[in-house]
């Protein structure tokens, strides 16, 4: 693997897994500090250990039984898709058709709701910071998973893209356990852009590798000019989005000086 693309490998899984543990992180600071940090912590590990597992059968599954091709051209394809959404969402809100993600509102949401909840105590655990916790950090988890498993296998180094990811979840925790709260002074929607970019990149360039799978052999195609052919792709999909929120915000502009009332921004999404 070149330098090129193991740079690209370690920014994609970093950034992503960055984005995704921080938001774990408020799942987890809420429930602590507002319930139980016991109950908490066991949620957290309980997830830990459940991700192990779902990892170790995913890799085994997708490395057992496809082809190289045809392994490019279905992680490829997923990793497309889920770039589009996150560029959906960046493109959305850069045009101001949907609300910035704010990790002190979703931090108070979380609080707010697990004050007003009431107590419930099974196997010796408040059932709630167990149950929360346990959804949020599998959930998060999963997708840096998908993410650390889909680029390590398709550039040939899981090890490298693993890396990359556990050097994120050392940060974000190192951060929040000095801070002892969200981090809400991380550039999140920015981060959550600069993922769309890169997964969408990836995506296009691995997906259409892929797609020698078809032809007589199987063997996988080659892009003109190999691995720069991936910041030529970065240049597109960053131009087009670029296009994009331009477009989006122009029409929410225009809708919104015709009625106030079209302009309300989408409600944001965790």
């Amino acid at each position: 693997m070149s330098p090129g693309v193991t740079s690209g490998l370690v920014a994609a899984t970093f950034t992503a897994s960055f984005v995704e543990f921080v938001e774990a992180l408020t799942i987890v600071l809420a429930m602590g500090m507002t319930r139980s940090w016991r109950s908490t912590m066991v949620g957290v590990a309980a997830a830990v250990v459940t991700l192990v597992a779902f990892t170790a059968g995913v890799g085994y599954a997708l490395t057992t039984w496809l082809p190289k091709a045809l392994l490019q051209l279905v992680v490829g394809s997923l990793l497309l898709v889920f770039g589009l959404q996150w560029l959906r969402k960046a493109v959305l809100r850069s045009s101001g058709l949907k609300a910035l993600h704010d990790e002190d509102e979703a931090f108070a949401s979380q609080t707010a709701a697990a004050r007003e909840t009431a107590r419930e105590t099974r196997l010796g655990l408040d059932w709630l910071s167990f149950v929360v916790s346990f959804k949020g950090v599998f959930l998060e988890g999963v997708e840096v998973v998908f993410i650390v498993i889909t680029f390590g296998l398709n550039a040939g180094d899981v090890p490298v893209a693993a890396l990359g990811a556990a050097a994120a979840g050392v940060v974000v925790l190192a951060a929040g356990a000095l801070a002892r709260r969200p981090l809400a002074r991380v550039p999140e929607n920015t981060l959550k852009y600069g993922v769309g970019l890169l997964l969408a990149t990836f995506g296009t360039f691995w997906s259409v590798e892929g797609l020698g799978i078809a032809r007589p052999g199987g063997q996988s195609l080659q892009w003109p000019g190999g691995d720069l052919a991936i910041l030529v792709l970065l240049a597109v999909w960053f131009l087009l989005s670029r296009v994009l929120v331009r477009a989006v915000g122009s029409v929410h502009g225009r809708a919104q000086a015709a009625e106030p009332a079209a302009g309300a921004q989408v409600p944001e999404e965790v």
